[in-house]
């Protein structure tokens, strides 16, 4: 693990110091300065560098075993992981994407509820001055709601398309994509990156998988599982087939320095995937 060029923790970060010390190895091991497989330095050492006490990076450590970014071995010491293909949480590979200086973002969805509520923190850091990306570059492809669809849809004793359930799931993605869009750009209108580009593009296939690539480095699948649910509309009850989006597990890939890896070849065909279908039947979204 290369030393950090100030280690030091930040006296004005209202988090907990465990927090900071998760936070900056988490950002070693996602952004390659740990390599998969690597021995971390020991908890005494880690203490040293970052003026804690060993408490502190215990229990640091223990937020990245949850999140499967690190292994214990008796009597060996505390590794990276090798693979990370078990379901992980979003959120703190975005955040440690976002200490980079430029941050790409691609996603396919549904309605990109799960990414606006992962971009929230790094976009609160930017504001409070703690993170300080150059450029921020956002892609969106979502479902389009306003043409019949197969998911969402009404269920029951007359299956078929509703409009009125596509409606209500437009409306969670002006919410949501649309005020992530205003978030990002307002960074830019603030002064606080320098450039910020948005693109929005739905398309008519109902997506049975949520796709997110950050800094063309690391690729997340989630399967969305379909359910048949009732929902309240103007006061009636509509059965209707639909998806869960926040019960979709999230698996990892990451490329490497081996263009033929397993890693490497899951984050190129995902990358491929998405240009294919951006630049064909995606078109620019109305709100």
């Amino acid at each position: 693990m290369t030393d950090e060029p100030d280690a030091a923790l930040d006296p004005d970060d209202p988090r907990p110091p465990y927090v900071q010390v998760a936070t900056r190895l988490r950002a070693a091991i996602l952004t390659g300065r740990v390599a998969p497989g690597e021995r971390l330095p020991s908890q005494t050492e880690l203490a040293k560098r970052y003026g804690v006490a060993r408490m502190t990076v215990q229990q640091a450590l223990r937020l990245l075993k949850d999140e499967y970014l690190v292994v214990s071995r008796q009597g060996s010491g505390v590794f990276a992981r090798q693979r990370m293909e078990r379901p992980v949480g979003i959120r703190p590979h975005i955040e440690a994407a976002f200490t980079e200086d430029a941050v790409t973002i691609d996603f396919a969805g549904y309605t990109g509820e799960t990414l606006a509520g992962s971009l929230l923190e790094p976009i609160d850091k930017i504001r409070d001055g703690r993170l300080h990306p150059s450029t921020i570059t956002l892609r969106m492809m979502l479902a389009d709601m306003s043409r019949p669809i197969a998911i969402p849809s009404r269920a029951g004793e007359t299956p078929g398309d509703d409009p009125r359930i596509r409606q209500r799931m437009a409306k969670t993605t002006d919410r949501y994509a649309g005020g992530l869009a205003e978030s990002l750009n307002e960074l830019q209108q603030l002064g606080l990156v320098a450039e910020v580009q948005v693109a929005i593009r739905v398309h008519s296939a109902a997506p049975l998988f949520k796709l997110y690539l950050i800094n063309h480095h690391e690729a997340f699948i989630g399967f969305y599982p379909v359910h048949t649910r009732t929902l309240t509309i103007s006061g009636e009850a509509v059965p209707a087939f639909d998806v869960l989006g926040k019960d979709a597990h999230l698996f990892h890939h990451s490329a490497d320095t081996d263009p033929e890896s397993l890693g490497s070849l899951y984050v190129t065909e995902m990358e491929n995937w998405f240009e294919s279908v951006w630049h064909t039947i995606a078109r620019p979204w109305q709100p």
